[in-house]
């Protein structure tokens, strides 16, 4: 099996999570006094392109004109754009890729990618669809960091062409990187389930933020409104990209919450005590027995 401190890596799309994952990979994998992988980077900014020079993060750089060039280069490519644009890209580039190199994506909806998937297969190269669950309210490589992976989640979606030793490798990667639980699954439960952990958080973040009376209502917070919004602050074409995308699931899982939300009001609309008590406990007790990340210390 190939050695993870001795490939090159290329990153396409240098933002907050692109530059994240370059971040961790030099912290945790080519750190190594024997490594001799390297970080390409390609971005459409070069102010984020050169930050990443000066921070000895990325070994050199592209703009996204002369991404070509880099990906030729490349063992293992992560593309980290907008969900349409890296449909666009990887059937665009696909003739580009390194033959026989590893190629993921990280978008968070999966749908479109499966649905062209033929034309992105026709490429030499392997590609296994992934999503790392970690992120943040902020935007853009100033604000990305290698540590945000820690004890988070990687979702991935193997493929019956993927090469196991690939699979493999792949995982090796990301438990370097600090993901603590790696899941195996399909596209449609995938876009299901995120439309539910992620999707629907925001969606509901957002409007309890839309639906406060004014903008000093923190002044008489205590941390509940504070942890509950934290991600309303959103990054808007990105976060309605994924809305429309997922739009099915996410709509069914709108349609869930408004039921328990009624319930929950018709209980306190009638001064129901008892069933409101019975409601919480449950409600308590649900969340207690839902599984939790082993956390590494």
């Amino acid at each position: 099996m190939k050695n993870l401190s001795d490939l090159t890596y290329g990153i396409v799309g240098f933002g907050l999570m692109g530059g994240s994952l370059g971040k961790a990979i030099r912290e945790n994998v080519l750190s190594v006094s024997s490594a001799s992988g390297k970080i390409l980077a390609a971005d459409i900014n070069e102010a984020s392109l050169s930050l990443a020079r000066e921070q000895h993060i990325a070994d050199e750089t592209f703009l996204i004109s002369k991404v070509d060039s880099m990906l030729c280069q490349c063992d293992f490519v992560f593309v980290c754009l907008y969900p349409h644009a890296t449909l666009e890209f990887l059937i665009q580039h696909k003739n580009n890729f390194k033959p026989g190199s590893i190629v993921t994506d990280i978008s968070g909806v999966k749908s479109e990618i499966f649905s062209r998937l033929n034309e992105i297969l026709s490429g030499g190269f392997d590609f296994i669809p992934g999503h790392p669950m970690a992120g943040s309210e902020k935007e853009g490589y100033a604000n990305s960091c290698g540590s945000i992976f820690k004890n988070h989640n990687y979702i991935l979606m193997p493929l019956k062409q993927n090469k196991i030793e690939n699979l493999e490798l792949f995982k090796q990667l990301v438990s370097l990187m600090g993901f603590t639980r790696i899941v195996e699954t399909d596209a449609f439960v995938h876009d299901h389930k995120i439309a539910f952990t992620s999707q629907l958080c925001h969606v509901i973040a957002s409007a309890l933020v839309d639906s406060a009376e004014d903008s000093k209502i923190t002044a008489f917070g205590g941390g509940s409104f504070e942890d509950l919004t934290r991600i309303a602050m959103i990054n808007a074409p990105l976060w309605t990209e994924l809305f429309l995308a997922n739009k099915k699931e996410l709509l069914l899982h709108i349609e869930n919450f408004e039921k328990s939300l009624n319930e929950l009001k018709g209980f306190i609309e009638k001064n129901n005590a008892s069933s409101l008590k019975s409601y919480l406990e449950n409600v308590r007790e649900k969340r207690i027995s839902m599984s939790r990340i082993e956390v590494k210390v």
